[in-house]
């Protein structure tokens, strides 16, 4: 393992499930810690992902697009038990729907091991989710992360999956958490989850889970509508859907909106603008098949238009 990283980027722990999305027709690497790292790899930022496979096939087809897209691996463990996760993916009337396996390589993710990397990174963002914590061996070793960079920025990107989460977990992340980000669906059911009284006002839940964790911001997408901020002050920010979207899948388009948020996070840009990036950014995620651009072409008028460079960065 490498005994220093990247000082010129900014770097970030990225915390979870790296996986393979099967489709119909074939399939694909994918997760949200991935798909999200894979991103500020293009941003110019230095993501670190810390996730655990099985010795097979499929890890070979994840190290060899990371290293295809500079990307290090050395965070990413190997199991000899337990197989590369697998999320099985079909479509109908209401869009995608998941299979998640159980039992996978990222559910063993070895604390030890991420203490080294957590010491190794100093990163300045950490982002982790829900779907990895479903195993106490895995919950185990974010902790470990969390605790050795106790005054770095945590960004919660909840990702609820049936069956894979709880209350405790959800109470455990939030109380983790500066950021947190959702979906409108998971905002409505997080009272229920959390025993908060029901309300059917999303914005005074957003505003108690902002006072009952002291988070800095409540983050919430809503699909076709744009998406929406609260944070501690009250302070309310928005931007509308995107329209003429060329939908081919949204695979992966929370997972954008997410990576464009962090990259705004750590280079000060205003709301109003993270979020109308964000939103622009996962609207083309969906004009595309898959969570992953193919080709980095994808990110060059993104990197243009807001003044970035991959190289350059500072």
């Amino acid at each position: 393992m490498p005994s220093s990283y990247d000082k010129s980027a900014k770097n970030v722990i990225l915390f979870g499930e790296a996986l393979v999305d099967v489709f119909p027709d074939g399939a694909v690497v994918g997760g949200a810690p991935f798909n999200v790292a894979r991103h500020l790899q293009a941003f110019g930022l230095h993501p670190v992902l810390v996730t655990r496979t099985g010795d097979d096939p499929n890890r070979q087809k994840l190290i060899k697009l990371m290293q295809g897209f500079g990307m290090p691996t050395s965070g990413v463990q190997c199991d000899m038990d337990y197989p590369t996760g697998q999320v099985l993916i079909e479509f109908g009337e209401k869009g995608h729907e998941f299979k998640i396996l159980a039992n996978q390589a990222y559910d063993f993710i070895d604390s030890a091991i991420v203490r080294d990397i957590a010491s190794a990174v100093q990163p300045d963002l950490i982002y982790f989710g829900t779907l990895a914590q479903r195993n106490q061996i895995s919950r185990k070793a974010l902790e470990e992360i969390l605790q050795h960079a106790s005054q770095v920025p945590r960004f919660f990107d909840i990702n609820l999956r049936k069956p894979w989460y709880s209350s405790e977990i959800i109470r455990y992340s939030l109380a983790q958490a500066d950021y947190a980000k959702m979906n409108e669906d998971e905002l409505i059911e997080l009272p229920k989850l959390l025993g908060m009284q029901a309300n059917k006002d999303m914005y005074a839940v957003a505003q108690h889970l902002i006072e009952d964790f002291q988070l800095k911001s409540v983050l919430v997408t809503s699909g076709g509508d744009g998406a929406w901020l609260l944070d501690r002050t009250g302070t309310e920010s928005r931007t509308s859907g995107i329209e003429d979207v060329m939908i081919k899948d949204t695979v992966g388009a929370g997972d954008g909106f997410s990576a464009v948020f962090i990259l705004g996070l750590l280079f000060n840009w205003p709301d109003t603008l993270v979020l109308e990036r964000a939103n622009r950014f996962a609207a083309a995620i969906c004009g595309m098949r898959g969570a992953i651009p193919e080709s980095p072409e994808f990110y060059a008028d993104f990197l243009k238009e807001w003044e970035l460079s991959p190289k350059t960065k500072q």
